[in-house]
C-alpha cells in the first residue's frame, strides 16, 4: 500500500486548499453545508483568508504528490473547537485516511486549549457517521436541515478533549482520587489491588455503566461513574446516576468539577434520559452547595446499608 502523509497547509498555500476543496465539493455535495457553484467563484483573496484565521488550521492528506482528503479544525469559542471541511478522496478510502485526519485535528484542537470538539454530519452519510463514532464523538442531540440541501437532515456531534472513558491502566490513579478525602481514605486500599481491576472489568462490559476520567496533560486529575438506570416509572424513562466524583486537589477550584457535571448531564440528555440524580454524604457541605448551584434539589432523604 502506497505511503499516505498528513500534512499542515501553509499560509500561502490558498490555491491548493482551493483545488483540494472543490474537488470535495464535487465528489460529495451532500455531505456540506456549502456549494461547489459557490465557493467555485471565491477569489483567492477568500482561499488566503481561511488560511490566515489564527483559529483554524487545515491539513490535507497526500498520496504520490495528489491531495486525497483534507480537514479543518476551528475554534470557535472559548474551550470549543469544530470540525470543517471532512473529505477523502474515492481512491483513498478504506485506508484509515479519515481517522488520521481527524486525529490532527484533535491533538491540535486539545493543545490550543480546547475542551471538546463538534462536528455537524448528514444523516445518511453512514460512513462518515460510523468513523465520527469510532472517534468518541457522541450525539449532542441537535439536528437541522442540511443548508445547501433542506430535504437532508444532519446531526450535531460532540467529543470531549478532557472527559474520556477509563481504561484499565488509569485504574491505580482512579483509585488514588477515591482515597483523596477523610471518607474515602477510611474505605479505599492499595491501588494495585486485583480487586479493583475485577470490578473495573465488571464496569467496562456493561453497556449501562461509564466510568469516565478527566485527564489533563495526559495526568488522570478527576473521575466520575455515570450508571443509566431502566425502570417503569416516569412511562419507562431512563435516568442518570452520577456517582464516586472526584477531582484532583492540585485542580481544585479551577471549574473543573462543574465542567464534569455539566458534561455528564449532556450526555445524559443526549442518550435520552429523563432525570439525572446523584447522591452525596451529609459531611460534605461544600458539595452540597456547588451542587445546588448546578440546578439539582435535595428532593429525598438517602439511606444505605453496609453489607
Amino acid at each position: 500500500m502506497r505511503e499516505i502523509d498528513i500534512v499542515q497547509l501553509g499560509p500561502d498555500e490558498g490555491a491548493r486548499l482551493r483545488e483540494v476543496r472543490l474537488r470535495a465539493l464535487r465528489d460529495s455535495p451532500d455531505a456540506f453545508g456549502s456549494s461547489y457553484g459557490r465557493e467555485v467563484e471565491f477569489p483567492p483573496e477568500k482561499w488566503a483568508e481561511r488560511l490566515a484565521n489564527p483559529d483554524a488550521r487545515y491539513w490535507v492528506a497526500t498520496r504520490d504528490g495528489a491531495d486525497v482528503g483534507m480537514v479543518c479544525m476551528m475554534l470557535e469559542e472559548p474551550r470549543h473547537a469544530h470540525v470543517l471541511s471532512m473529505w477523502v478522496a474515492p481512491e483513498a478510502r478504506g485506508a484509515g485516511v479519515g481517522s488520521r485526519l481527524v486525529d490532527a485535528g484533535v491533538e491540535w484542537a486539545r493543545s490550543a486549549g480546547a475542551e471538546e470538539a463538534g462536528l455537524w454530519a448528514v444523516d445518511q452519510n453512514h460512513a462518515a457517521r460510523a468513523l465520527y463514532a469510532r472517534k468518541g464523538f457522541t450525539p449532542s442531540g441537535k439536528v437541522m436541515a442540511l443548508p445547501s440541501n433542506p430535504a437532508l437532515m444532519e446531526s450535531h456531534y460532540l467529543l470531549s478533549l478532557i472527559f474520556r472513558p477509563a481504561r484499565r491502566e488509569d485504574v491505580p490513579a482512579i483509585v488514588v482520587l477515591l482515597a483523596d478525602d477523610p471518607l474515602g481514605a477510611a474505605r479505599e486500599g492499595d491501588p494495585g489491588d486485583e480487586r479493583y481491576l475485577v470490578a473495573f472489568e465488571r464496569i467496562d462490559a456493561n453497556p449501562a455503566d461509564e466510568l469516565i476520567v478527566a485527564e489533563v496533560d495526559g495526568k488522570v486529575v478527576g473521575t466520575m461513574q455515570l450508571t443509566y438506570l431502566a425502570g417503569l416509572s416516569r412511562l419507562g424513562a431512563e435516568r442518570c446516576l452520577i456517582e464516586a466524583i472526584r477531582v484532583a486537589a492540585s485542580t481544585r477550584g479551577q471549574g473543573l468539577g462543574r465542567r464534569m457535571i455539566t458534561w455528564a448531564i449532556g450526555r445524559a440528555r443526549a442518550r435520552g434520559c429523563a432525570m439525572v440524580q446523584l447522591t452525596s454524604d451529609k459531611s460534605r457541605t461544600d458539595a452540597h452547595r456547588f451542587y445546588d448551584s448546578l440546578g439539582f434539589t435535595d428532593s429525598h432523604v438517602g439511606y444505605k446499608l453496609a453489607l
